[in-house]
């Protein structure tokens, strides 16, 4: 199982581990789980006390991940805090246009960026495997596209002249931090999946 209940993220992953033999289920299928405080300073931390809480929970195999966006000239933030970046109750849009006001005046050479990805797995008999992912890019000058989430709109991508919400999908799955991480993870589960037998 998977923890988190954001659908965005749920499609990358089923898409990303297709036929591996796993039922991928997400937080939605246990909703009586209570929400894990991330309270890590890093992405591994956070990805990992979700992971081995809901392990604990469902006693089933369960996959966390942690990723967030890093700004160089903002000293990596809004880093693990991306999903909080200007308060809880915020939309996404409105945490692109924050982040924008927070670069203006900033020329695009001088935005450098990354999405990093952390993914953790814990088994039902407590062994933990971290993996990360990175994509490297730019804070575009205002957003563009209609595809993914998050901050996808404004992380231009200068390889391919787009921002990652301008690029279709099944593009974005090769290049994202969450490809790249679950890549290396799909090697592990594999493994996993061969000891099963």
């Amino acid at each position: 199982m998977v923890a988190t209940r954001n659908p965005g993220k749920i499609r990358e992953i089923r898409a990303l581990l297709e036929g591996l033999g796993y039922e991928i289920l997400s937080l939605d299928h246990y909703p009586p789980f209570p929400p894990v405080e991330e309270r890590g300073e890093t992405f591994r931390e956070n990805a990992l006390e979700k992971a081995r809480a809901a392990a604990r929970f469902t006693g089933e195999m369960a996959l966390a991940d942690d990723s967030g966006l890093e700004v160089d000239i903002l000293d990596g933030a809004p880093g693990v805090k991306s999903a909080r970046f200007g308060g809880e109750d915020i939309s996404d849009a409105q945490r692109c246009e924050l982040l924008l006001k927070k670069l203006e005046g900033v020329p695009l050479e001088n935005r450098k960026a990354r999405f990093r990805c952390v993914i953790a797995l814990v088994t039902p008999r407590g062994e933990e495997y971290v993996v990360e992912g990175t994509c490297e890019g730019y804070i575009a000058l205002k957003p563009k596209g209609g595809h993914g989430f998050g901050y996808d709109p404004v992380f231009y991508l200068p390889s391919y002249g787009r921002t990652m919400a301008q690029i279709p999908p099944e593009e974005k799955n090769k290049i994202s931090h969450r490809a790249q991480a679950l890549a290396k993870m799909k090697v592990i589960l594999e493994r996993l999946a061969g000891g099963r037998s």
